[in-house]
């Protein structure tokens, strides 16, 4: 399933998507925020402006009260020192708010895209973990941006206006000051969103070295073959590389600041004379300096501070639309309306060819094929033949780039992929391994089943799939029964219940038993579901494969050659085209035949006589009839 390359999304687009976020997700603690950064703004402007008063009543300037000035102040102090905490509170309301209005809207966004290109492509894939990253806290910090840019404009218009009142020049030339260091900050804006794809890239590479080294999965190897320093060197290259862009940009934010602050100062500390100056005249009281001075900290901070949030804002807008492709409309919507009804005659693979980039080579290469409702299809091939590819391709995961796939006639594009993969039944090869309970994870097969009995054990549609499945008494038998955590990754070393590992053979039986849950669907696909088993197990599942399904189209898809010598048709994938068709004895008997040379090499190995030497099997001279299902089986 193809979708176009995405485009930039516009600021005001980006904008307007972080508003929406902030709003919709607390509007009351939005509204509380909002209040507190005016009444913030404001505190520090009438602190400023009863200090003057209180220093000219105190030098013989004023008239007001003195300690009616000095209660105000002092109140307008405790008010300012409370104030932060009660911001610290609704902001964190707010956050957590956003973060997870954000997060459910970009996981909705990200299961209802219907192909795997956001995952199997690193482009898209770096796209998703940005937007990841970006949705938890970056609408939350454009209204923090947006926050400080009004708090500190409402600061500035009124110590400007103070500071106007003193001198209107002065005034003039601190607003003029800022000026440079606004275009340096956007400017280093610009640069910090342009490096943080590369530092997302390095800082994902340096996590997955870092949980081969710190994890369970790469243990044993990394200790048989000694390659544990490799590791770790090759995750330091990842993090050194990230150390030089991000200083890079600490450099490159020096020598941009470092004029426009000097210009900033030379202009404060040349007012500072001017007014002191005036003062020792007696044109200024003490007062009008002590306002002077605040006003002029609170001016180039207030727009300090303003330019900072700008040009961070700036920033956030930029690494933000990554957020905004994915979760609104980084992917095409599949305009597909028809509904996949139940199976009543053939799939067919018309004339398919299909690869997974412009500029990779073909997978499948002109693949025909028929599958009957009630048929049971053996699947086979070499590694790289694109036997999983076509599984892809029917689960509708991509659309073929050439011809296609029909169901009862209809295309499968014309169908939702909801409704098509609800007719179908899958044991991937790579299959989960959930880190749930047992019975959760039998139950994601088919979560309407996933009901409790009335003393809370697991339904029986559950169970009878675990027992279908060969799984029941390893299950049954864990510590808590089938609520036991199949891991032990999210406990502490005091918990009772540990959780449980399994083996790998379990898992695949568990696996083929949430499968199982589904077994009534239309088509059912096993890729590989005994790679993980003993031989035993092998014939167990093997004999409950054959009888899956009756009356459903069955697709078996296995290395092992003897697995699918029982199908109703076996199909020999070669270079992504079909090269041989038939039962299992006609395949056989073809000259010069692929599976049949493929069938006899691995039966070879099952099979050597007192002799010594091997023999061939499945027919060939010096093995009695019969018995080359024995030996290959």
């Amino acid at each position: 399933m193809t979708h176009p390359a995405q485009h930039p999304v516009s600021r005001p687009r980006v904008a307007a998507t972080a508003l929406r976020l902030a709003l919709g997700a607390h509007r009351r603690a939005l509204a509380a925020t909002l209040l507190l950064a005016l009444v913030e703004a404001t505190g520090p402007i009438a602190a400023a402006w009863l200090t003057k008063q209180l220093i000219d009543s105190l030098t013989g300037y004023g008239t007001r009260e003195v300690t009616a000035t000095a209660v105000a102040l002092a109140a307008i102090g405790v008010l300012l020192a409370l104030l932060p905490y009660v911001d610290d509170l609704c902001q964190g309301v707010l956050t957590r708010a956003v973060a997870l209005t954000a997060q459910d809207r970009l996981f909705r966004a990200v299961n209802a895209h219907p192909g795997l290109d956001l995952y199997e492509d690193p482009v898209r894939l770096d796209r998703l973990r940005l937007a990841q990253q970006s949705g938890q806290d970056t609408p939350v910090q454009l209204v923090q941006c947006a926050l400080i840019v009004l708090r500190s404009g409402w600061t500035l218009v009124g110590f400007a206006g103070m500071l106007a009142a003193v001198s209107p020049v002065l005034a003039g030339l601190v607003l003029l000051g800022a000026v440079p260091k606004l275009v340096a900050e956007l400017r280093l804006a610009r640069a910090t969103a342009a490096a943080f794809a590369g530092v997302t890239a390095g800082e994902r590479r340096e996590a997955f070295f870092s949980t081969l080294l710190g994890g369970t999965t790469a243990a044993k190897e990394i200790r048989l073959f000694g390659i544990g320093d490799v590791l770790r060197e090759r995750m330091l290259v990842e993090r050194r590389a990230v150390n030089r862009i991000r200083h890079r940009l600490d450099v490159r934010r020096l020598s941009v600041n470092s004029l426009p602050t000097l210009l900033a100062s030379g202009i404060a500390g040349g007012g500072l004379l001017w007014a002191v100056g005036r003062v020792s005249a007696g044109t200024l009281t003490v007062g009008d300096l002590s306002v002077f001075l605040a006003a002029v900290a609170s001016v180039q901070g207030g727009l300090g501070s303003a330019v900072t949030a700008v040009a961070n804002g700036h920033q956030h807008l930029l690494v933000f639309a990554e957020y905004v492709a994915v979760a609104e409309g980084g992917a095409r919507p599949d305009t597909a309306r028809r509904v996949a009804g139940h199976l009543l005659d053939r799939i067919v693979l018309d004339d398919v060819w299909f690869r997974y980039a412009p500029d990779l080579p073909w997978v499948l290469r002109g693949v025909t094929l028929t599958v009957r409702a009630g048929e049971s299809v053996g699947l086979v091939g070499v590694n790289g033949a694109g036997k999983s590819t076509l599984v892809k391709l029917l689960c509708r995961f991509y659309d073929p780039e050439h011809g296609r796939i029909l169901w009862d006639g209809t295309d499968l594009r014309e169908f939702t992929p909801e409704s098509l993969r609800d007719r179908l039944s899958v044991v991937f090869q790579d299959f989960v391994s959930y880190e749930m309970t047992a019975a959760e994870n039998i139950a994601l097969g088919d979560p309407a089943l996933a009901v409790r009995t009335p003393d809370g054990a697991p339904g029986p549609e559950v169970v009878e799939a675990a027992r279908e499945a060969g799984v029941h008494q390893v299950l049954a038998g864990l510590p808590a029964g089938y609520d036991t955590m199949l891991t032990r990754g999210f406990f502490g070393a005091n918990d009772r219940d540990s959780g449980v590992v399994l083996s790998g053979g379990q898992w695949q039986r568990v696996a083929l038993a949430r499968a199982l849950l589904r077994a009534d669907r239309d088509l059912f696909v096993l890729d590989e579901p005994t790679s993980g088993l003993d031989p035993d197990a092998q014939a167990e599942v093997a004999h409950l494969i054959r009888g899956l399904g009756q009356g459903r189209a069955r697709l078996l898809i296995s290395h092992r050659l003897s697995e699918v010598r029982a199908a109703d048709r076996i199909v020999l994938l070669d270079g992504g085209a079909v090269r041989e068709e038939g039962p299992h004895e006609e395949l056989m008997r073809l000259p010069s035949g692929r599976y049949a040379e493929l069938f006899r090499g691995q039966a070879a190995g099952f099979w050597e006589d007192s002799s010594g030497p091997e023999r061939e099997v499945a027919g060939v001279q010096g093995v009695e009839p019969g018995r080359e299902q024995e030996v290959a089986g």
